[in-house]
């Protein structure tokens, strides 16, 4: 039901893949590493913020009247936050950047209460730690991953951002790296349990990291899978980071 699609994630760019625009170049087919003149992260660089406002594949599909949901939860006080003339730093990574620029940006503390969205870490410890939202379900990797499957099932696209492998990968810390993979694998068991027949998960990272942990960053291929109906046929066209966002837009039947 699956097939794996390793994506080249230094797009002929020297240096080290990093996270602004690798991630730029996942939304929006471009390579943003040669057109900013070399890589950059962890946030979306300046020179990018406007292209990856306008033609990520959530601005496109929303334009094109597709029914859009970014799964993120962010806390309302990003919301307050957003209207400051300087993003703060979590605003400034390309998933909410380009969500925000769609519209999408729209699913906070009520939702993540009703299993109506997800935390970027998967499970609520974190908003329950540091955020003080001790009212919200402790839920495992697993009732996430089904919590995605039901908002999928009601849109033509839904995203999800997650970070922790890649904060994982930098601690070099091996324990650290097998517990962020094990709850991704948890995870995407709960999405898959739950998908509908017709749902096509496409899990894609803007670069190598926790496959070798003594170094952060790397230049291997980046993690790409397709599950579901035609995997093997999509997960064939997909060679770099800049094929994802064709690939889906293709898929939506995008102008």
């Amino acid at each position: 039901r699956a097939s794996l699609a390793p994506l080249e994630a230094t797009l002929g760019v020297p240096g080290l893949p990093q996270s602004g625009t690798g991630q730029t170049a996942l939304f929006t087919g471009l390579n943003a590493p040669a057109l900013h003149g070399r890589h950059h992260g962890p946030w979306v660089p300046v020179s990018l913020r406007a292209r990856l406002s306008a033609e990520s594949v959530m601005a496109r599909a929303v334009a094109a009247g597709r029914d859009v949901a970014f799964a993120n939860a962010y806390p309302e006080e990003a919301l307050e936050a957003e209207r400051h003339p300087r993003l703060p730093h979590f605003l400034r990574a390309a998933p909410p950047l380009a969500a925000r620029a769609a519209g999408l940006l729209t699913r906070h503390t009520p939702a993540l209460e009703r299993g109506d969205a997800v935390a970027s870490e998967i499970v609520n410890e974190v908003w329950r730690e540091r955020l003080n939202r001790s009212s919200l379900p402790r839920i495992s990797g697993a009732e996430a991953g089904a919590n995605l499957a039901r908002i999928a099932a009601r849109h033509e696209l839904t995203v999800f951002a997650h970070y922790s492998t890649d904060a994982a990968g930098h601690l070099g810390d091996m324990a650290a790296a097998v517990a962020a993979l094990e709850l991704v694998d948890e995870f995407l068991g709960g999405l898959t349990a739950a998908a509908p027949p017709d749902l096509l998960t496409l899990v894609a990272s803007d670069h190598g990291n926790i496959e070798d942990i003594r170094g952060g960053h790397t230049r291997h291929a980046a993690l790409g899978v397709v599950i579901g109906e035609r995997h093997a046929e999509i997960a064939a066209g997909l060679h770099a980071i800049t094929d994802v966002a064709p690939a889906i837009a293709g898929l939506l039947q995008l102008p």
